[in-house]
C-alpha cells in the first residue's frame, strides 16, 4: 500500500485526455455486517484510495463496473460494488487539481489475487495486489 499509479483518462464525448493518479492507502477485509451490506458472493474488501486529477483537463475515475479481480485457478471476476462505507465517493469527474479520498467496496472471491481497473477497452489502466491475509 502507499503506491501511486497514474493513467490517462479519456473524455468519451470530446476525446480529451488528462492524467489521473490513484494512491492505494489501505485494504482490509470486512464482514457484511461491518459495512451494513448483504452477504457477499465471496468476501468484502474495503480499499481506501486517493484519486487526483494531475492533468490539465477534466477526467473521471469510475470504478463501478470497471474493476476486475483475478487469482490463481479462478476466472477473472467483476468485483466493484455499489456498497458504501460512508466515506466520500471517488466515483466522479475531477477538474484539474481536484482530489478525493474514499473507499471502494469490492466483493472478491477470496483473499489475495490482483485487482485491475479498466478505464477503457484494452489493457488495464492500473492494477494492485490484494493482501493474502
Amino acid at each position: 500500500m502507499g503506491k501511486t499509479v497514474s493513467y490517462d483518462a479519456v473524455d468519451i464525448s470530446s476525446g480529451a485526455k488528462t492524467t489521473m493518479s490513484v494512491t492505494f492507502q489501505a485494504v482490509k477485509y470486512v464482514t457484511a455486517s461491518e459495512i451494513g451490506a448483504v452477504k457477499p458472493k465471496g468476501r468484502y474488501a474495503v480499499v481506501t484510495v486517493e484519486v487526483t486529477n494531475t492533468g490539465g483537463k477534466d477526467g473521471g475515475f469510475h470504478p463501478y463496473g470497471k474493476m476486475k479481480w483475478e487469482g490463481k485457478g479462478t476466472a477473472v471476476q467483476g468485483v466493484a460494488t455499489m456498497d458504501s462505507t460512508g466515506t466520500q465517493s471517488v466515483d466522479t469527474t475531477y477538474h484539474p487539481g481536484e482530489a478525493v479520498t474514499g473507499d471502494i467496496v469490492l466483493d472478491v472471491p477470496r483473499k489475495g489475487g490482483t485487482v485491475s481497473y479498466y478505464e477503457g477497452t484494452g489493457s488495464a489502466s492500473l492494477a494492485f495486489a490484494m493482501p493474502a491475509k
